[in-house]
């Protein structure tokens, strides 16, 4: 695949949405020059914010993770959890079958975050599925009882894998799936690709920054898809899940082997 070249009006500053797992970092480690490349984003005038499917993780969980790389994150990040947490109403019963992140948003909603192990005779208004690594046969078990029972099924990404300096480990996609087999029937997913996340990421933004930014990621069936939600261009890098010299689609504006390239190019 030929590497994109950049257009001339890649040097205004403009939103520069970032991707996390794959591009910033491989299970919190920093990917070479990745720190680097924000802080030069950052000091030519570009606002750097970061989306990620991880929605394992608190707020303050994410934030302090890229301090602890060197990456100033207040306020902004945005994750699966905060779009998925504004499809659920004030008061609902959710059966959360993932992190602390989930059980933050549907709490920060003013819903009632019920545990993946509650008794499923109870009401239940939606089961929200997300990453999690105690997710069992009676997780499943519950959370399809409570979803035939007339619950809204809601996940928080359907990515089928997550990056790790091992090799791709099954993600939220993974877990979701089982159960909408199970049910029969499909989610409503928040994260990317999907208008939830987009419309989170235009209201803390706004509608013409998020057209005029640039989405950078690795996985093209999430970031690159994304892209074409907000309507912005697409920088794909080679770090995290896609193979390098591989077609792609949606065809990235840019390509680089790291976030380092990218930031290269729009500073250009």
């Amino acid at each position: 695949m030929s590497e994109p070249t950049a257009p001339e009006s890649v040097s205004a500053p403009t939103a520069v949405l970032c991707d996390l797992d794959g591009v910033v970092w491989l299970s919190h480690h920093p990917i070479p020059g990745s720190v680097e490349a924000i802080a030069d984003l950052r000091a030519g005038g570009h606002r750097v914010l970061f989306i990620t499917n991880n929605s394992a993780a608190t707020l303050a969980q994410h934030e302090a993770a890229l301090e602890q790389i060197g990456i100033p994150a207040r306020g902004d990040v945005l994750s699966s959890a905060m779009a998925a947490g504004q499809l659920i109403n004030a008061g609902e019963r959710v059966l959360v079958c993932g992190g602390p992140g989930v059980v933050e948003a549907v709490e920060g909603r003013g819903a009632i975050a019920v545990g993946s192990h509650a008794d499923p005779a109870e009401p239940i208004d939606v089961v929200a599925v997300g990453f999690h690594r105690d997710f069992d046969y009676e997780v499943m078990r519950r959370a399809t009882q409570a979803v035939q029972r007339g619950a809204r099924l809601i996940g928080t990404n359907d990515d089928a894998t997550y990056p790790t300096p091992d090799g791709p480990i099954p993600g939220g996609g993974a877990i979701l799936a089982s159960i909408q087999t199970a049910t029969g029937l499909t989610g409503t997913i928040a994260g990317k690709p999907y208008e939830p996340m987009a419309a989170l990421t235009r209201a803390i933004i706004g509608a013409e920054a998020s057209k005029s930014a640039v989405m950078v990621g690795d996985r093209p069936e999430t970031d690159g898809l994304f892209a074409v939600t907000l309507g912005c261009r697409y920088a794909i890098v080679w770090s995290g899940v896609a193979i390098k010299g591989t077609d792609v689609t949606p065809v990235p504006d840019y390509a680089a082997d790291t976030l380092a390239g990218i930031a290269a190019m729009l500073l250009s």
